[in-house]
């Protein structure tokens, strides 16, 4: 049975989170603390921080942002230029980018830094989209992975300690930059981060083929070439309030383009922008957990205030969990064809991964779903 914080939407089944003996969630407990921070202080550590890393004689860029063309991205880049940095901006290729995240990747060199791309072999990435959704129901297992890898390997092949991320999801800690002793990134630090799901990457050798050479952008560097350089990371949400609207109003003003209308299961119409394959993950994230994309926007702006509880749990059963038959008007069928996958393999594995005890069954025991393939929840009238 699924248990919702009572102030936020959160269900039980969220990994990681938990809920006190007053039913909050500690997502909920860890946004109180905010109004304790004093981030004026916060800014004045983080300017410490970046003046210690800046390249002093020119010879070199100052930090890597890694960059998606996001919404969270454009305001990063925005934000160090602020604060004089020369950022060398590094993207993971997405598996299946979008015309609007093309877009907005050419936006965020136009507004004035040094930028590269690493695109994996889309054959190799490929077979690892259909791994990823077949074993572990996650299409976009080699994309997170390479989130973390590939700028990581720019850090090291270029030279550049510094790493500059997004949001902090733990809201705890800045990274190993703001430590005053052992602040080198290792792999066991970017592991926690990386998205694995029990699937390692050495695990892939000799699955479909693929050989060890054929997933060198997936594997972190050797933690001896880490410390020779010294990389390190700090998420600037821990030292700027972090807030993904107000990030997209200021990406907005960049440059950054949305959408007329949300995306598919979602109720803002900036997020998840660049890949048509994400539908697909938050899809399984629903399966899984019984919450989507929509569950995570409303409780955001729930604890911001700008939403009550009620109003928020209105929109998410409107829009949570919808089936991905089309995504920013591509068909799903176009969508796994790379993948050498029909939609009826595809429903498969959807119906493999479905957590049954939080969706509705027949006498049969088999998912209800209505004529678009959607699922109803157990207790979802008990939120």
């Amino acid at each position: 049975m699924m248990i919702y914080c009572k102030r936020c939407l959160m269900p039980s089944t969220k990994p990681d989170l938990h809920l006190d003996e007053d039913g909050v969630c500690n997502a909920c407990r860890s946004y109180e603390k905010r109004e304790e921070i004093d981030w004026s202080v916060r800014r004045n550590e983080l300017v410490s921080i970046l003046d210690r890393y800046k390249n002093k004689d020119g010879t070199n860029w100052d930090c890597i942002i890694p960059v998606s063309g996001g919404k969270d991205s454009t305001y990063q880049v925005v934000q160090l230029l602020q604060f004089g940095m020369n950022p060398l901006c590094v993207t993971s290729t997405t598996c299946d980018i979008t015309e609007i995240g093309r877009k907005n990747i050419e936006n965020i060199k136009q507004l004035g830094v040094d930028y590269i791309e690493m695109s994996p072999n889309p054959i190799v990435r490929a077979k690892l989209n259909r791994i990823g959704l077949k074993q572990v129901g996650d299409i976009s297992w080699p994309e997170h992975v390479c989130i973390f890898t590939i700028p990581v390997r720019a850090a090291v092949q270029y030279n550049v300690p510094l790493i500059i991320w997004g949001e902090n999801s733990q809201n705890e800690y800045g990274g190993p930059a703001g430590a005053a002793e052992s602040n080198t990134l290792n792999r066991r630090w970017l592991e926690e981060f990386g998205g694995l799901l029990g699937l390692r990457v050495s695990d892939l050798i000799d699955t479909e083929g693929l050989t060890r050479q054929n997933l060198i952008p997936y594997f972190y560097p050797e933690d001896k070439e880490l410390s020779r350089v010294g990389v390190t990371g700090l998420f600037l949400g821990h030292y700027v309030p972090w807030d993904g609207l107000s990030n997209s109003l200021v990406a907005q003003a960049f440059g950054f383009e949305t959408p007329p209308s949300p995306t598919l299961g979602s109720m803002v119409n900036y997020e998840n922008l660049d890949n048509y394959q994400v539908a697909i993950h938050e899809y399984f994230k629903y399966l899984k957990f019984g919450f989507g994309r929509a569950t995570d926007h409303a409780c955001l702006h729930i604890r911001r205030g700008r939403l009550t509880r009620e109003m928020g749990l209105s929109i998410v059963k409107r829009l949570d969990g919808k089936f991905p038959i089309e995504y920013l008007g591509k068909n799903l069928k176009d969508t796994l064809k790379p993948l050498d996958m029909t939609v009826e393999e595809f429903v498969k594995i959807c119906d493999k991964f479905t957590n049954k005890k939080i969706f509705k069954r027949n006498s049969s025991g088999a998912l209800i779903k209505d004529r678009d393939g959607n699922l109803s929840k157990v207790n979802d009238d008990n939120v």
